[in-house]
């Protein structure tokens, strides 16, 4: 089966790790395409190569703006990946308690630990000659 064209949609076009990034930098608000360029330290022409793929999948929205060009996020065109990481999120939560149940088992360890060491000291105190 042919691989669908990076444009065809939202998760080919995010697959790329510096698109992704201009995705994170797109999260804090809108920025025009020279801000992005400073931001990720990419020349022009691969940032604009990278919005240009955004924008046909519908992840960014780009405006006029003088001369600049502004983009923003576009969030909606992200909830088919959020909808289908969100079918895994069960797995997550999961190995999170998990995580959780063996830290609280380290720390009562830790605590029964130093209490065997506080006891053995004053039990040594005890046993000590008085002067």
């Amino acid at each position: 089966m042919a691989r669908a064209a990076t444009t065809a949609d939202t998760f080919n076009a995010v697959a790329e790790p510096r698109r992704r990034e201009i995705l994170d930098a797109l999260a804090g608000g809108e920025r025009p395409v020279n801000e992005l360029v400073d931001l990720l330290g990419m020349a022009q022409p691969h940032v604009s190569r990278h919005l240009r793929v955004l924008r046909e999948v519908g992840a960014v929205v780009v405006r006029d703006e003088g001369r600049q060009r502004v983009y923003r996020l576009n969030p909606q065109a992200l909830k088919p990946i959020h909808d289908w990481v969100a079918g895994y999120r069960h797995l997550w939560e999961e190995r999170f308690d998990l995580l959780e149940d063996v830290a609280k088992d380290l720390k009562e360890q830790e605590k029964q630990a130093k209490e065997q060491r506080n006891g053995t000291d004053k039990h040594h105190e005890r046993h000590l000659p008085q002067r």
